[in-house]
């Protein structure tokens, strides 16, 4: 047999495996993360360009929290640059940052759809319910680090046990707007690790018992993670402590309701 009809019968035979069991040999594995990587790209880029476009109300929207200062202030201004460059920085960096945020369900589909092919059915619907549950909590997070943490925790860095009464205030535009990005984008992570753990105990690979066991530690790293994410302030830190270990002890009452992680 030729090396051309060798390779003609492999992709047959390549062709038939895969009609039969649902797997996908290797270079079809490559081809597929390859188009799934174009795919992600091409829409990272055009929701950049979009953000892009939609700039002013990007701003509008992470300015708005600091409009609790203007009573403080001695121009209608809370917010200032330091250059030229800074504004143009600025817009491009949050162009980007907002792109990736609008961008995720399309990244989180091309990886659903990568992996589902060797998942089993009991994995397949525990990825699905996952997904809806994260997406509860993505809003339940960023609606809940928006509207009620931030505001306190403007007021309460501001206020004038921290800074004296003859002192002014001159806030940079870049880093406070940034601490916005940086507070939301931390509560939006560290709230979907009970989703994680809630996956790891239906697969098995996580015991229940086994975390009610290390709570006290689990209590303590979730306050030092939330130390390191959040901005350095302790109302930031604790308000995203709190719901996160509340929410780790409903996780455990959940497994144990449907018997998951009992190993």
């Amino acid at each position: 047999m030729t090396s051309y009809k060798l390779l003609l019968y492999n992709r047959v035979v390549d062709k038939k495996v895969k009609q039969k069991d649902g797997s996908m040999p290797l270079l079809d594995h490559l081809r597929e993360l390859r188009m799934r990587l174009i795919v992600s790209v091409i829409g990272l880029t055009c929701t950049t360009v979009v953000a892009f476009i939609l700039y002013d109300y990007i701003i509008e929207f992470l300015y708005n929290p600091f409009t609790v200062l203007k009573g403080d202030m001695p121009d209608k201004n809370v917010l200032f640059v330091n250059t030229i460059f800074e504004g143009f920085i600025i817009k491009i960096k949050v162009s980007v940052l907002a792109g990736l945020i609008f961008s995720l369900p399309l990244h989180l589909y091309n990886i659903v759809k990568f992996i589902f092919p060797g998942l089993t059915s009991k994995e397949k619907k525990v990825i699905i319910i996952s997904l809806i549950s994260s997406f509860f909590l993505i809003g339940f997070s960023a609606y809940y680090s928006y509207y009620k943490i931030i505001p306190i925790s403007i007021r309460f860095l501001t206020n004038q046990g921290f800074i004296p009464e003859n002192v002014g205030l001159l806030l940079n535009f870049g880093r406070n707007i940034f601490y916005i990005f940086q507070f939301i984008f931390a509560t939006l992570i560290v709230f979907q690790i009970p989703i994680l753990l809630e996956v790891l105990m239906v697969m098995d690979i996580v015991q229940r018992k086994t975390l009610l066991k290390i709570a006290k530690f689990v209590v303590i790293g979730i306050f030092v993670l939330s130390a390191a994410l959040t901005p350095p302030d302790p109302v930031s830190q604790i308000s995203v402590a709190l719901p996160l270990i509340l929410l780790y002890f409903i996780t455990i009452l959940i497994a144990k309701v449907f018997r998951f992680g009992e190993g």
